[in-house]
């Protein structure tokens, strides 16, 4: 159910039964020649709020601006700084919990804010917040290779583009129809959690904005798989942390 939907009346008696509320965090940049500008704050709220339906949990309204400055060489993509999000993440997150929701779930969707993210965990108690990247769980990564193995990528991943594809049906490949470059396994440690170069760098070294992702091999049907399996498998750890900081 969605926050914004429900009355103050709706979410009084819920927060007095204890519940707990999902976040989704996303982002607003580009995902390549086929992927959508809100792809990240697409797949995070629809993978909490799928989640939502299994453990009847509410979904509060996502943030959507947040770190992306290597790719604002593109257009579309707003960024805003780190310290400035998590400012703003750390006081939605509180301002929840001050309401006297049990605890904050937050459900990612872009690398980039994971960082901020563990910055804000580091201040409140572990039992009252929860960050999952949707794709963290084991069986949707497993899902993730077993479709796409290496061609999965860093950005506009095929994954993320299917899940789209499965909510908003598809757009034109362009330039996507062709493999972009495999990326090293050493190219993949480093820039881990979205760390890359400068705009202009970075578009000269990706310049239809995939990063080691063939966005192509994307379906509906694949989307529609790994949206149930990352619904079942955030649902299941959203109602353990939801039981624990209840109990806190």
């Amino acid at each position: 159910m969605k926050l914004a939907q429900m009355t103050w009346y709706e979410v009084d008696g819920r927060i007095a039964e204890g519940a707990a509320i999902m976040l989704p965090v996303g982002s607003t940049e580009q995902h390549g020649p086929m992927g959508r500008i809100g792809t990240d704050t697409i797949c995070a709220e629809a993978v909490a709020l799928a989640a939502a339906e299994i453990c009847d949990a509410i979904v509060a309204p996502p943030l959507a601006y947040t770190p992306a400055p290597f790719n604002t060489a593109f257009p579309g993509t707003v960024s805003v700084s780190a310290v400035t999000f998590r400012t703003l993440a750390e006081e939605v997150i509180t301002a929840l919990l001050a309401q006297g929701f049990s605890g904050v779930f937050v459900v990612n969707g872009h690398g980039a804010n994971l960082e901020p993210l563990n910055l804000i965990a580091d201040t409140v108690a572990s039992a009252r917040l929860r960050i999952r990247s949707w794709w963290e769980p084991a069986p949707v990564n497993e899902l993730r290779k077993d479709l796409y193995g290496d061609w999965e990528g860093m950005h506009a991943t095929p994954s993320e583009i299917a899940i789209t594809q499965s909510l908003l049906g598809t757009l034109p490949a362009n330039q996507a129809t062709e493999p972009p470059e495999r990326l090293s396994t050493a190219y993949l440690r480093a820039h881990k959690g979205d760390r890359h170069g400068p705009p202009s760098e970075h578009r000269a070294a990706f310049p239809d904005g995939r990063v080691g992702s063939h966005s192509a091999l994307a379906t509906p049907e694949d989307g529609q798989r790994l949206l149930d399996v990352a619904a079942k498998t955030i649902a299941q750890d959203f109602a353990a942390f939801e039981a624990l900081s209840h109990g806190q």
